[in-house]
């Protein structure tokens, strides 16, 4: 994969197709790949170019180091946009990668030509807190889940039931979830865990004049689609858009949904 060097880390990304730039920022420890099997694809069959970025900390890219902030994978992001894309360009983010694509809009707006907001919110809600405390306190213990039930807990907290109510299918994802579990003794994990929205954003998000698409799934338990709806009630003339039958992992789930909302909201459709 190519590279680019910010500060005393390097971050690895990958591009396909030609056209227009449009960056694809990942949820939270997640590969950029996880971009390339439904996405990707589509964005290039649009006549774009699509670049996909392993966040610090992630993949082949540097280390993320304790205090991880959203405003260094801000950072890194403008240096992928400024030094990658070459100039303005679409962003695409999904939870963490959402919020990341937020608060840039607020400092470096000049640099995004249109945006799209999956699994978002602007605040926090009583939940949302506690499950990213619950997280870091499974880091900090260095706790060890079966790979089994890592994989249960997450199909059941990322996945839509419709998703689930297929054996083959649920199956499928289960063995996906297995082969790659969560490893709360990775310390880029812990550091990412610290990136969460956790203060009221909203007055902020009240100042973004960007073009924006909120998408959000109507079965998410993490960022649930009344919170989406609010961020794009909150950011001037946002659309909004809701993905029925998809989970946190929408984007995965309900691709075609997720890609004609995309490519219609790029063109103005």
């Amino acid at each position: 994969m190519p590279a680019i060097g910010v500060g005393d880390i390097t971050l690895h990304y990958d591009e396909s197709g030609r056209g227009a730039p449009v960056l694809l920022l990942p949820g939270s420890a997640a590969r950029g790949r996880t971009w390339s099997l439904h996405q990707v694809p589509a964005l290039v069959g649009a006549g774009y170019r699509a670049i996909t970025l392993d966040n610090r900390g992630v993949g082949d890219s540097g280390p993320a180091a304790p205090g991880l902030t959203v405003g260094t994978l801000v950072a890194d992001t403008i240096a992928m946009i400024e030094r990658v894309a070459g100039g303005p360009c679409r962003l695409i983010g999904t939870s963490m990668g959402a919020y990341v694509v937020q608060e840039l809009l607020l400092v470096r707006p000049e640099l995004v030509s249109q945006a799209v907001l999956m699994a978002a919110r602007a605040r926090p809600d009583a939940l949302s807190l506690a499950l990213a405390a619950a997280d870091r306190a499974m880091a900090a213990g260095k706790v060890v889940v079966p790979p089994e039930c890592d994989a249960v807990n997450r199909a059941l907290q990322n996945l839509s039931p419709r998703t689930l109510e297929d054996p083959e299918t649920a199956q499928d994802w289960l063995d996906i979830l297995e082969m790659s579990p969560t490893d709360w003794t990775d310390p880029a994990q812990r550091a990412h865990l610290d990136v969460v929205v956790d203060t009221d954003r909203r007055p902020a998000y009240r100042a973004i004049r960007v073009p924006t698409l909120v998408l959000s799934f109507a079965d998410d338990l993490i960022a649930p689609e009344a919170r989406g709806r609010e961020l794009a009630a909150t950011i001037p003339d946002a659309r909004y858009v809701r993905i029925a039958d998809a989970g946190h992992y929408g984007y995965l789930e309900q691709p075609a949904a997720v890609n004609d909302a995309i490519l219609g909201f790029f063109t103005g459709v």
